[in-house]
């Protein structure tokens, strides 16, 4: 028997079972014999055709800056954790669809909006209206955390114009 949970997973606990394979992720949950572990590649291309996001997808996305994880989506709004590796820089862009609302919740962010220059420290926050030229950083020694708040008519990761970008995304 197999039961295994991510690290901010649920708790699994199984009773009775035999020869069974339970994962669980903070968005979906498998729950298999172990006969048919080979048969999951059948399960995720039946999602992949039914559209489900699970089955192309996680809700953490590691970039080269750090990582996102989605909290919340919904039509007009998407709430992300996101964090920022010491000494990176996400790219200098702006959004044609959506405004931003950033609350930092450890660490220290600089942020550019526009040519404005701030820095912000836990318990801060800034808003970045649609349009708006942008820029997180953090300058500091340890993990920079906020929580974004992103509200518009469209809130895909298509929706990005990058004008300038340290890891050569422009």
């Amino acid at each position: 028997m197999l039961l295994r949970s991510g690290v901010n997973g649920p708790h699994l606990v199984g009773l009775g079972l035999e020869n069974t394979i339970a994962v669980a992720t903070k968005d979906a949950v498998l729950v298999a014999k172990m006969d048919r572990a080979q048969d999951v590649k059948k399960v995720v291309e039946k999602l992949q055709k039914d559209k489900v996001s699970q089955a192309t997808s996680s809700l953490k996305d590691h970039r080269p800056w750090g990582w996102f994880e989605t909290l919340e989506i919904d039509a007009r709004f998407q709430v992300k954790r996101i964090v920022v590796n010491p000494r990176s820089a996400l790219s200098l862009q702006s959004h044609h669809h959506r405004s931003e609302h950033w609350i930092v919740v450890n660490g220290t962010a600089q942020v550019t909006i526009g040519e404005e220059v701030s820095l912000l420290t836990e318990g801060q926050s800034v808003y970045i209206p649609v349009g708006a030229t942008h820029r997180l950083e953090n300058p500091g020694l340890i993990n920079m955390v906020l929580i974004e708040v992103q509200t518009g008519s469209y809130l895909g990761e298509d929706d990005i114009i990058r004008y300038d970008d340290i890891y050569s995304r422009v």
